[in-house]
């Protein structure tokens, strides 16, 4: 063992393998004993554990020493050699891989455990852990490849995993349409990377990344390589890291992802196929740095990511859709951070958000379990933030641990986030003022829609009806919606709409004054009341196996942000990442590292204005959505949102609109709707029919013709050779002569 640790790094090309065991033989039994394996299915939650957390420690050894050796270990063997042309694989291991590594196992680990409660009910159960394991495969040899025709393989991997997840229970139409939406989004991105990769091998002839990064960036800087094709070609590059990470354009697939199981959600948007477009920006940013253009746009695309992915998580009611664009909007901070070239603040709110966003999808993983015993099982119902309201008596442990995230994703210190969004907002003042006020802005709506989503889940009281133990039903109760409009329609027929004014159950309501009621709380409140007969009584707290990962990644949420405090003074060195990251910011221009530490005066006043931003949007975000308990206030909210008066008719436009454009999402997706889906197909049918008309028509056409022909002489023919003769030397006359005279023109003409 000792012999081992000495020499880990090389063995550590065993690290992608370790998982792939779980999937081979899950694979190998149910072809061999498909009845016993299935019968002890729940095994296989112990060997997937077990195996990954192996290679946690693993990656824990590596870390350890990249922190003290600050190394970097490549070892590659040739797979293929010709004299022009030369292909190797192996495996690279520095600081970026380290920190990759310690991500996707640790959330990894906590993913599987968590899924063996989750999914326990399922009949995919062995499948999911299959999938799951060999989704971790794959981002392991993604993030450990030496070259990039290795990540390109990887990446493809990682992209068929989360189809195979995404479209998990694909006998339910939606989540079939879910996973073939975010196929075919990334096959744009993919294809953009794979001429991304192929036009550097013909700039420089290399795929590994030392000799690619030497070459290029020697051949940029002596002019040996045209600025213009190499800005084209890291863009394609470029292209491979938007789709994957749910950037703009190519965010669409993001949202429609989470018709997948929980855990996936959690897996995709901490430490997987989210996180793999940042990776690779990272991974490649050495060759990026010498293209500015390419960092402006990657700047660009994240601040407009960043703001479009905060406004559409306004109006969402799907709690686990609120929670992707809220990812959405996080990546595009990361992708602001590279794009104004903060390496090491970037790959430090990828760390923080990697674990505050497991926290808040595995905690929201529970409330939909809790959801269900009410509701029953129907995702439409049980992630619908409409549905819900008072469940912090009934689940306090859930509610504490998502408390905890959504503190952290607003940048409340010292919380793990608080201290890498800071970093960024500070960044981007030195980078373009109004970058800058963006990205301010976008920090209080994420403080808002976070407690949003928060507030209309565990404060106020439950909006389904249901029965107490007693077995007497509860008193009508209320919670606040600001995007409520649909609420106000049958939801089905075990729902009945309830008057907001403070009246008891049996109490009848004549047409004109429900009718009124209706008219001057269209927006704002919702009741409803629910058949005691279909649902069961309370909602509860998840099981322990589901409860543990939120514990551990409640620790990690709150002590996580420690590793990167930028404080080196006075021989004390609290900034750890720094030291992590040392061999790779080594490979950067010294004005990409951001390496400055601050004072305390000076981090107490940046500290001061992020906490202010984002104390705005939890007060505004309470104002709108904190319960109401006393009948005066009820009336009293009645009478301000009446439309009589003017101010009020002018901001329930702006909420509206507001509504409108997050229901629509951003009207992005009918874009591509009439606008690109419509177009490929008019111009597929084009297509379709010039080859059926044209290509085929042709041959087509000569052999119809032939046919025709043929049987119209058919008929001319009598047996006699004599007339078949003269037949054939009266068209060889007329042939010559024409031949004749045409030649004897030309010559008379040349004359």
């Amino acid at each position: 063992m000792l012999f081992f640790m000495e020499h880990i790094y090389q063995y550590a090309w065993i690290i992608p393998f370790i998982p792939l065991t779980v999937p081979l033989l899950i694979g190998a039994g149910l072809l061999l004993f498909p009845t016993t394996i299935k019968n002890l299915r729940r095994i296989w939650a112990f060997p997937s554990i077990s195996l990954l957390s192996l290679v946690m420690l693993f990656s824990m050894k590596l870390s350890i020493k990249q922190i003290n050796s600050s190394s970097i270990y490549q070892s590659v063997w040739s797979w293929t050699i010709n004299n022009d042309f030369s292909l190797e694989f192996g495996y690279l291991v520095d600081s970026l891989t380290s920190i990759m590594l310690m991500l996707i196992t640790t959330v990894g680990i906590l993913v599987l455990i968590y899924s063996d409660n989750y999914m326990s009910h399922d009949e995919g159960y062995l499948r999911f852990f299959a999938y799951l394991s060999f989704f971790n495969t794959s981002m392991l040899g993604l993030v450990t490849s030496s070259n990039l025709i290795q990540i390109y393989i990887f990446w493809e991997l990682v992209g068929m995993c989360s189809y195979l997840l995404i479209g998990f229970w694909f006998t339910r139409p939606i989540a079939a349409n879910a996973c073939q939406k975010a196929f075919v989004t990334n096959r744009v991105g993919d294809f953009g990377l794979l001429l991304g990769i192929l036009g550097l091998y013909w700039l420089t002839g290399s795929f590994e990344f030392r000799d690619l990064f030497e070459i290029f960036n020697t051949s940029i800087s002596n002019n040996e390589i045209h600025f213009f094709v190499g800005t084209v070609c890291t863009f394609f590059l470029f292209a491979g890291a938007v789709a994957k990470s749910a950037q703009f354009p190519l965010h669409v697939w993001l949202p429609d992802a989470m018709e997948g199981p929980t855990p996936i959600s959690a897996l995709i948007h901490a430490a997987t196929m989210v996180a793999a477009g940042i990776f690779l920006v990272a991974r490649l940013f050495p060759l990026l740095i010498v293209i500015p253009s390419i960092l402006n746009l990657i700047a660009l695309i994240g601040i407009i990511t960043l703001l479009l992915g905060a406004t559409l998580a306004l109006a969402q009611k799907d709690i686990k859709r609120s929670l992707a664009y809220s990812t959405m909007s996080q990546l595009g901070y990361m992708m602001l951070a590279l794009g104004m070239g903060s390496y090491r603040v970037a790959l430090f709110h990828l760390i923080t958000h990697a674990y505050s966003k497991a926290l808040l999808f595995l905690g929201s993983g529970s409330i939909i379990h809790s959801m269900e015993a009410i509701v029953g099982y129907s995702p439409e119902k049980s992630q619908n933030m409409g549905f819900m309201g008072g469940l912090k008596k009934n689940v306090p442990i859930t509610k504490t641990a998502f408390f905890l995230g959504t503190l952290s994703l607003s940048g409340i210190p010292p919380l793990a986030c608080f201290w890498s969004k800071d970093e960024i907002l500070n960044d981007t003042w030195l980078y373009s003022p109004i970058f800058a006020i963006i990205a301010c802005a976008t920090a209080a709506l994420t403080a808002f829609y976070m407690f949003r989503i928060y507030l209309l889940t565990f404060e106020g009281h439950l909006n389904v009806h249901f029965q107490n133990y007693n077995g007497k039903r509860s008193s009508s109760f209320y919670s606040i919606s600001l995007w409520g409009q649909e609420g106000l329609n049958p939801i089905n027929n075990h729902f009945r709409l309830l008057t907001l004014l403070p009246v008891k159950n049996n109490e009848s309501i004549s047409k004109n004054s429900h009718g009124n009621i209706k008219k001057t709380t269209q927006s704002f409140l919702i009741i409803y009341n629910c058949d005691k007969k279909k649902f069961s009584p309370y909602p509860h707290e998840s099981g322990n196996t589901m409860l543990f990962p939120l514990l551990v990644l409640i620790l990690f949420t709150l002590f996580v942000g420690f590793i990167g405090i930028p404080f080196n003074q006075e021989g004390i060195d609290l900034d750890i990442l720094s030291k992590w990251l040392t061999p790779s910011i080594n490979l950067l221009h010294p004005k990409f590292t951001n390496q400055n530490s601050l004072d305390w005066s000076e981090f107490v006043t940046n500290a001061t204005f992020s906490v202010s931003i984002a104390s705005s949007g939890i007060v505004i975000a309470s104002f709108f959505y904190k319960p109401i308990y006393s009948s005066l206030q009820n009336f009293a909210l009645i009478n301000f949102f009446e439309k009589r008066n003017p101010k009020v008719f002018f901001s329930d436009k702006i909420k509206n609109l507001i509504y409108d454009w997050g229901h629509h999402r951003g009207y992005i997706d009918a874009f591509y709707t009439i606008y690109v889906i419509r177009s490929v197909r008019v111009l597929s049918e084009l297509v379709h029919f010039f080859d059926r008309r044209v290509i085929d028509g042709i041959p087509n056409g000569l052999g119809v013709t032939s046919f025709l022909v043929g049987e119209g002489l058919k008929y001319f023919g009598g047996g006699r050779i004599s007339s078949y003769l003269f037949w054939y030397l009266f068209y060889a006359s007329i042939f010559l002569l024409i031949y004749f005279f045409y030649f004897t023109n030309m010559n008379f003409t040349d004359q």
